[in-house]
């Protein structure tokens, strides 16, 4: 499945590039690197071999993928990975094409 504005909500994020455009916590803008691990509150992001977990409901996020940038509201993928299809449809529908 090709990955659209729509469908990175319900796409698997393990192994995208990403970048905290905003966040609550201070220390935590600006970090980009790679998504190793995820769980329901978190991201694990990778930037060498320094790991950084971030926040997801705090943080605004912008998702490398098919040669394009996502932004994604950290709210919108605020589920564990395995629930996040059926939980995040509501975004999905919202966002656009």
């Amino acid at each position: 499945m090709e990955v659209n504005n729509r469908n990175i909500v319900l796409h698997e994020l393990i192994g995208l590039k990403v970048r905290v455009i905003r966040s609550l916590d201070k220390k935590q803008r600006g970090l980009s690197g790679i998504v190793v691990d995820e769980t329901k509150n978190t991201l694990e992001v990778r930037k060498g071999a320094e790991r950084k977990r971030v926040i997801k409901k705090i943080s605004v996020f912008k998702f490398y993928a098919s040669g394009r940038s996502f932004i994604v509201n950290g709210e919108e993928i605020s589920f564990r990975p395995h629930e996040r299809i059926e939980k995040a449809l509501k975004y999905y529908k919202r966002r656009e094409e």
